[in-house]
């Protein structure tokens, strides 16, 4: 049974108007799980688990990395660091090193928030920490791996993530579950401080299996001159995936930019979204998600609020339905709270037309190759950051065969 206490912090958060999405019982999933034994080399890992990591952008041959995070159900059996001036751990080594990191941690985010950030609070099992010190540029990207091995599981993760003033992080996360493991609920907190003239270039890869739910809560601080780009994928059948980042811009010339890609098969539930809030005046911002259905639901969120002068925002929503049995829908929001701001949004949501098709296939393609074409047009969104190896990823995963038959 789910403890008193998660029940009662999950009462306080239906006052405070917890995100909209379907309720999951938390009891129902394991606390329990295998304790697996660290890794000092991570090739180690068996065939299967490399293979599920890669596709998502984890490789275990650190080729081209700066340092490596990998936890297996409740277990972090792997961190290092391959580069100096730059901090890659477990959140609990983080806690002990620095003191329990008593201005970062839970301070973005609040435990109180829903059900879910409770039971992250009073049930955390580990998660990652990842520092860049002041000046700093990461040479490769950091990867992490946050890997579900257990039947029906209860993973509940805490990150914290620091770039230090003029520092530079290029984080890649790849969120995965074991072929076998058909259900579970990841839940993960992540907490990113952007300090001033410092930049993070967070990819989040999502590839999880058909009964699992996944309820992502994150905050990001950026003071003056710092920038925050999040690419996120998901393009895999999940159960129910919920999350709704959001970005507060509190210093001058602050700047975020948030791009995701979404693709829901039939069965699959996401309502994902993301906010950001102009705080400083010369804060700068863009929203743009492209979101397919291929007979799941999907409800895309955007919302835009301008707090200060001389801010520039602007927030685009595109949807599109490849199976009558798709549902999209586009939810773009403005606040402007002063005068001199500058924000706008587009959304649509639609199908191919037809008169593409056969334009294209008047050129010599195949019905099946003129589709894929116009997919891959409208999934062409520029990923900052993003190694080569996993683009061809991304562009293998959107080719003529995924979209056959559709």
């Amino acid at each position: 049974m789910i403890d008193n206490n998660v029940k009662l912090k999950a009462q306080e958060a239906k006052e405070k108007k917890a995100p909209l999405g379907p309720d999951i019982n938390l009891w129902e999933f394991s606390d329990g799980a295998p304790r697996y034994g660290y890794l000092p080399d991570v090739s180690k890992l068996s065939d299967g688990e490399k293979k599920d990591m890669v596709a998502v952008g984890v490789d275990a041959s650190e080729k081209n990395r700066s340092g490596t995070f990998v936890q297996k159900d409740h277990s972090v059996v792997h961190s290092a660091s391959m580069q100096d001036g730059l901090d890659v751990m477990s959140i609990d080594d983080a806690l002990k090193k620095y003191g329990g990191l008593t201005e970062y941690f839970w301070k973005a985010v609040d435990p109180g928030a829903d059900k879910y950030t409770a039971q992250a609070e009073l049930k955390q099992t580990s998660g990652y920490f990842i520092k860049s010190n002041k000046g700093v540029k990461t040479i490769f990207p950091v990867q992490s791996c946050l890997y579900l091995a257990s039947e029906h599981l209860a993973q509940n993760v805490h990150n914290v993530i620091i770039a230090e003033e003029d520092s530079e992080l290029n984080i890649i996360t790849g969120c995965s579950t074991a072929s076998h493991v058909t259900s579970g609920i990841h839940i993960g907190i992540s907490e990113f401080y952007v300090k001033k003239g410092a930049k993070i270039v967070f990819t989040m890869i999502h590839n999880w299996n058909e009964n699992v739910v996944v309820r992502p809560r994150s905050v990001i601080i950026v003071e003056e001159g710092g920038t925050f780009i999040s690419n996120y994928i998901c393009m895999s059948k999940t159960k129910s995936l919920q999350m709704y980042p959001t970005v507060h811009l509190n210093g001058k010339n602050s700047v975020a930019r948030l791009n995701s890609i979404l693709v829901a098969p039939e069965g699959a539930e996401m309502d994902v979204g993301s906010r950001v809030i102009l705080n400083a005046e010369g804060s700068r911002a863009e929203i743009i998600s492209r979101t397919i259905t291929k007979g799941g639901k999907i409800i895309a969120r955007g919302h835009l609020v301008g707090n200060a002068k001389n801010i520039k925002a602007h927030l685009e929503c595109r949807g599109l339905i490849l199976s009558d049995e798709g549902y999209v829908h586009a939810i773009p929001e403005l606040d402007g709270n002063v005068s001199d701001v500058d924000m706008s949004h587009e959304a649509a949501v639609g199908k191919i037309a037809q008169a593409e098709i056969e334009y294209l296939m008047a050129r010599g393609l195949t019905e099946d190759e003129a589709t894929s074409t116009i997919v891959r047009g409208f999934l062409n969104v520029n990923f900052e950051g993003l190694p080569d190896a996993l683009k061809m990823e991304i562009d293998r995963a959107i080719g003529p065969s995924s979209v056959k038959g559709m």
